[in-house]
């Protein structure tokens, strides 16, 4: 999956404009209760402005409010101007860059196309694992060796196993793989788990989830 697959086009996103006075952008932001804004220049992207942090930085300048508020331009305070992704990027790059921060722009060169937020990161998670499902949850193990994600295919064939979900985990460990499978519940799946371990894998727990 691609950032462009859930990424909101710029059309939907609240932005403001590099020349806009901080009293505005702060009052905007408590408007919409949201905790950051991509600041652009004209189509231009120029970073992001953070609630929290403005405040913060307000607190630190020893200025009265009126005065941080008139003095202080956008570009002062602005931040991430680097930190942006394309659309072509893999979705998995957002974990890694947005952090802990609400928002991450997407960018064509220094061209503002959208944003990723949190909650849509979250929510893939969520879909990548079949949360919004019911089902039954298998976490087991499997020793690294060529060929066993096959058989795990062709296990999942002859027993009719209806998947909503596979993770795998530890792609760093040379020797044991951690596998997370969600499948709809049926009447084939205690057999299906007594072949698992006949080829290899260690099952470590069973969770039904409505």
């Amino acid at each position: 999956m691609f950032v462009r697959s859930v990424m909101i086009p710029k059309e939907k996103c609240v932005t403001i404009q590099i020349n806009e006075s901080l009293e505005n952008v702060l009052e905007l932001l408590r408007r919409k209760d949201i905790d950051a804004l991509p600041v652009l220049d004209g189509d231009e992207y120029k970073g992001i402005i953070n609630q929290y942090l403005t405040y913060e930085a307000y607190f630190h300048s020893g200025k009265d409010r009126q005065s941080y508020l008139s003095e202080t331009s956008l570009n002062d305070i602005i931040i991430r101007k680097d930190i942006t992704l394309t659309l072509d990027d893999v979705f998995e790059k957002s974990f890694v860059e947005i952090s802990d921060f609400p928002i991450i722009a997407v960018t064509d060169g220094p061209r503002f196309l959208g944003i990723v937020t949190r909650p849509d990161i979250v929510n893939q998670v969520k879909s990548a694992f079949g949360m919004s499902r019911k089902g039954v949850r298998i976490t087991f193990t499997s020793v690294e060796t060529e060929g066993q994600i096959a058989r795990l295919g062709e296990l999942l064939h002859k027993y009719h196993e209806s998947v909503i979900s596979l993770i795998t985990f530890d792609e760093t460990d040379k020797l044991i793989r951690r596998i997370v499978l969600k499948v709809e519940q049926n009447d084939n799946l205690g057999q299906f788990l007594k072949q698992l371990e006949k080829i290899g894998f260690r099952v470590l727990h069973i969770h039904e989830e409505d």
